[in-house]
């Protein structure tokens, strides 16, 4: 039995005077539709001006996982400092990223981390160190700094080093546990007989750096509880210590009497005793040259600490350092110098700064006077490509890593109070959370995974943080590592914040809050 030939349903338009009929193919040139006049005009070439012929086209991430471009009119709204690179921006890395991992979508890892802020707890006995004193008259002592190890960064042991004002170093294995179970073992380190103002790990987690108030960074093995090299370069207090990422036997120091100091391990010539002299010293690095201000008098200038040091990810040999006298970054390419002068001086040549930020972020807000950075922290994943500057200005400032030109975006709180050049910053390892101490008692957190975008305009920049409020005295010294964040007071604790939403729904809604503490939004209050 034949089928019946089947008739064209009456909603649909029959294959009529279409090209992809095949018995309309040799008139179908014929029948193409002209294209509109608007779409005949030609394309500016990649090389001619675009300031009124075209538009360049920027991502914008909303909070709805939508991503639409973005239109820019002119050329006031672009920011100066911005490089546009294509198929480097944000968005491309983060997509790339995301990618990577099976059942995610770029705009995942785009959603603000605010979220997660907000869910962070710690527990009054399990989440709580005490800084042991030495002294007969006293029983705790203030920690000063702390840093976690490489590797606890990448989801490894999360090994916690904590220098005190007593020049003990402890180490600890913050990894969770229940009140019920024993005090993990710590590691006790008396690397020196005076305050230590910063630790840092080296890049192999073998060695650590401690700088002291005893004008020495010393290198210690705390493995073998030894102390393997002195470094005695500086005149003052040494407040911050820095190894190079590129070189294991690289590090740099800087001092309270304004100098940098660049150190190899490997230059057994330059000791002498134990003690190691530096191959590099820059000195009076944040002092600018002031005219003498008559005939034959010279110019005098006041000591400017040299409070933080970063080394860049933007080249290699780089190294970025803050100043206590104002918030101008300077960036210094450690292989190169300046010439020396025809004089008979036997002096070595200093180095200048390749170049410096372009103004100063603490004096934009009708301030009388300019405010110096106690910590400089770079970013990564969604915030790679910027610098964050924790002010005495009680703000954290934003800098474009590969200008050190100020931005737009700033973070601060009500409550945040960092007139003190103890108070550090610290950037979570997935480049999303800042975390800054305060001399009012309590740690703040900020979101910056959206902070490119608040500097070019598609966000204003964030105001309000998350407050964790649980010691007493000045929190200084704060440090990440992966899912965690280790807060040190002056009350002589260390406080471990970890993200748990179920924990602090019990805190907000039953009686938990009695063994646990919470971070606070400014928001709910």
């Amino acid at each position: 039995m034949a089928l019946p030939t089947p008739r064209p349903s009456p909603s649909r338009v029959a294959l009529i005077n279409r090209t992809n009929d095949p018995l309309v193919l040799p008139s179908a040139r014929a029948s193409l539709p002209t294209p509109p006049e608007h779409a005949l005009a030609k394309r500016p070439h990649a090389g001619a001006d675009s300031s009124d012929a075209t538009r360049i086209k920027r991502v914008k991430l909303c909070l709805d996982d939508m991503v639409e471009p973005m239109d820019c009119d002119s050329d006031e709204d672009r920011s100066p400092a911005v490089i546009w690179r294509p198929k480097n921006t944000i968005y491309h890395r983060l997509s790339a990223r995301a990618s990577s991992r099976p059942g995610a979508f770029p705009h995942q890892t785009l959603l603000p981390a605010h979220s997660t802020m907000r869910s962070f707890v710690s527990s009054h006995t399990a989440d709580v160190f005490s800084c042991r004193s030495g002294r007969v008259d006293s029983f705790v002592t203030p920690p000063y700094a702390c840093a976690y190890t490489h590797a606890a960064k990448r989801g490894g042991a999360p090994r916690l080093a904590v220098a005190t004002e007593e020049g003990t170093v402890f180490v600890w294995d913050t990894a969770r546990r229940t009140a019920e179970d024993a005090v993990p073992q710590r590691i006790d380190l008396q690397t020196h007989d005076n305050g230590i103002f910063d630790v840092q790990w080296s890049t192999s987690d073998t060695f650590l750096a401690t700088s002291a108030g005893d004008h020495t960074t010393r290198i210690t093995d705390p493995n073998a509880a030894k102390t393997v090299y002195i470094l005695s370069g500086h005149k003052s207090t040494v407040k911050s210590a820095v190894w190079d990422p590129a070189h294991e036997q690289l590090l740099s120091t800087g001092g309270r009497d304004g100098s940098i100091c660049v150190w190899d391990l490997r230059s057994s010539g330059r000791c002498t005793q134990g003690n190691m002299s530096p191959v590099m010293c820059i000195k009076d690095a944040h002092i600018e040259d002031q005219p003498a201000k008559g005939r034959g008098k010279k110019s005098t200038a006041s000591v400017r600490t040299v409070t933080s040091l970063l080394y860049s990810d933007m080249t290699p040999c780089g190294l970025i350092s803050s100043g206590s006298f104002d918030g101008i970054l300077r960036y210094w390419d450690l292989r190169q110098s300046t010439p020396p002068k025809k004089s008979r001086s036997t002096k070595p040549p200093n180095v200048l700064p390749l170049y410096t930020s372009s103004s100063d972020p603490t004096t934009v807000h009708g301030a009388r006077r300019p405010r110096g950075i106690t910590s400089v922290v770079a970013g990564t994943g969604p915030s790679a490509g910027l610098l964050f500057g924790l002010g005495i200005d009680s703000c954290v400032h934003t800098y474009a890593a590969s200008t050190l030109h100020p931005l737009s975006s700033s973070f601060t709180h009500s409550k945040m109070l960092t007139n003190s050049f103890y108070v550090r910053l610290s950037m979570s390892p997935d480049g999303r959370t800042l975390a800054a101490g305060s001399t009012g008692g309590s740690a703040f957190l900020y979101d910056v995974s959206c902070a490119s975008l608040a500097n070019l305009g598609e966000f204003g920049g964030s105001d309000t943080g998350v407050e964790l409020a649980s010691q007493r005295g000045e929190v200084g010294a704060v440090d990440w590592a992966d899912g965690m964040l280790a807060t040190c007071s002056d009350d002589g604790t260390v406080r471990v914040w970890r993200s748990d939403e179920e924990v602090r729904r019990r805190c907000t809604e039953d009686d938990a809050h009695w063994n646990w503490a919470w971070a606070v939004d400014q928001e709910s209050r």
